[in-house]
């Protein structure tokens, strides 16, 4: 059982790890090929619409994206005519099929009637508005994920035939996007071509590169899986209850490290009844970690036994690693920080330490003060994380710091999964040098 994290002083973050809910919406939005986005803002949060884009590695020639650059005038007179002005012009630039017209704090702080401004204007408007409210003030980019995923939810159309004997194979992917692999896209190619080698056919993510009729057929799929246990379980129980779609392999960690992988492609195949497709998968990815790491690592892996380690990440990749670090490294979590308040997978949490007979300190929603302060105070060897913690870690003397989440300073230019059997080695290459690296001398002056 864990044992919760308390910290003084700090009734208000100190220095903010995850980003604003703005962030999450243009996140979703952005994976989405046939809408537009116009933000009523300054020009600033422009720049957290473009972190979004960002994310998908969109090319700038192929964002729809308008902002209002509202000032401290239109704040103070209100600004709903420069709104309209600037919803008609991207409607008749962007010609997408919908638009989501996005207040953010500044709107939030003048009052804007957001939605009362799209009904009206609709009947002028070609694209279908979408109003949503994404100040600040509502939530972290987790929280904008889950109303960009909410806002989709209408555009779902009703399966038109009951089906007759057995279900097919076809799955909605959820939420690819929220976790911090730096090329989280492997991730998701990783599970496609896992499902399409046992002939489970992928209809919509949501989303990525997804086109507007691939969402609209979401309700053609028989089973919804998330990616991530931070975000989408509340989209895929509405998906539940409005499309008779059920969620599939919630209840266990995503597919982190061997024994998760293999547990997460049994329990696909026995929702799927075709245990006996996947068996050569899981024989053919084990024997490939054992003989890469035999060749290349087996004089390395001691080295981690008894490491007390803290791992700062998401839950999506926080809960399938401390598996991973405790079986398969030898490693000890004393220490686990995640990112978001984690409400729909906790208890996934607790079971693994329960079954780990682990009892590490945890806290949720953690912010960069929170971590530092929780670094500095209690005794671990090592820490995985971003460049953040990396940081920090070499600013408390903590020797061994691992970069392996977003945002990194790894120079990175194949995408690399952290899912699947594959995904482990890759992780490892990255804990192995940085392990190296912390033992080298930086005094010596070669001459």
């Amino acid at each position: 059982m864990s044992a919760g994290l308390t910290f003084d002083n700090c009734n208000h973050s100190k220095d903010p790890v995850v980003g604003c809910a703005l962030e999450g919406i243009a996140t979703t939005v952005a994976g989405i090929k046939d809408v537009s986005i116009v933000i009523q803002s300054p020009q600033g949060c422009a720049s957290t619409v473009a972190a979004g884009y960002d994310a998908h590695e969109v090319d700038f020639t192929k964002r729809k994206v308008g902002c209002t650059r509202l000032f401290e005038s239109d704040i103070v007179m209100g600004a709903s005519e420069k709104l309209k002005g600037m919803i008609k012009e991207a409607d008749q630039s962007f010609d997408s099929k919908v638009m989501f017209v996005v207040g953010t704090c500044a709107a939030d702080i003048i009052g804007e009637d957001i939605a009362g401004l799209c009904n009206q204007l609709q009947p002028d408007i070609k694209a279908k508005l979408v109003p949503l409210m994404a100040g600040g003030f509502r939530g972290n980019a987790y929280d904008g994920l889950e109303m960009g995923l909410e806002a989709l939810l209408p555009f779902i159309k009703k399966r038109q035939t009951k089906r007759k004997g057995r279900k097919p194979r076809i799955v909605n992917i959820i939420a690819p996007q929220a976790n911090l692999n730096p090329t989280w896209w492997a991730d998701l190619q990783w599970v496609k071509q896992i499902l399409k080698s046992l002939r489970i056919r992928v209809q919509t993510v949501f989303s990525h590169h997804t086109s507007f009729e691939e969402l609209e057929l979401a309700g053609e799929a028989t089973a919804n899986i998330v990616l991530s246990h931070d975000v989408g379980y509340k989209f895929a129980r509405k998906m539940q209850e409005t499309h008779n779609i059920p969620l599939i392999l919630d209840d266990i960690p995503l597919p982190v490290g061997v024994n998760n992988t293999t547990r997460w492609l049994k329990a696909l195949a026995a929702h799927f009844k075709i245990e006996e497709k996947v068996e050569p998968l899981i024989k053919q990815g084990e024997e490939m970690v054992v003989d890469t790491l035999r060749k290349r690592a087996l004089m390395i892996i001691p080295r981690y036994r008894n490491c007390r380690i803290a791992v700062s990440a998401d839950g999506t990749l926080g809960i399938g690693l401390v598996r991973m670090l405790f079986e398969e490294l030898e490693m000890i979590p004393e220490v686990l920080l995640f990112r978001s308040a984690m409400p729909d997978s906790r208890l996934i949490l607790e079971r693994e330490l329960d079954s780990l007979g682990l009892a590490p300190r945890v806290a949720f929603s953690a912010d960069g003060y929170q971590v530092k302060q929780t670094l500095q105070e209690l005794d671990v060897d090592a820490v995985i994380g971003s460049a953040w913690e990396k940081y920090m870690a070499e600013e408390l003397g903590i020797k061994i710091a691992f970069d392996v989440f977003s945002p990194t300073n790894r120079e990175t230019y194949v995408d690399k999964p952290y899912f699947g059997y594959e995904g482990m080695i890759n992780m490892m290459e990255v804990i192995a040098n940085d392990w190296d690296r912390a033992f080298r001398s930086k005094e010596i002056h070669w001459t």
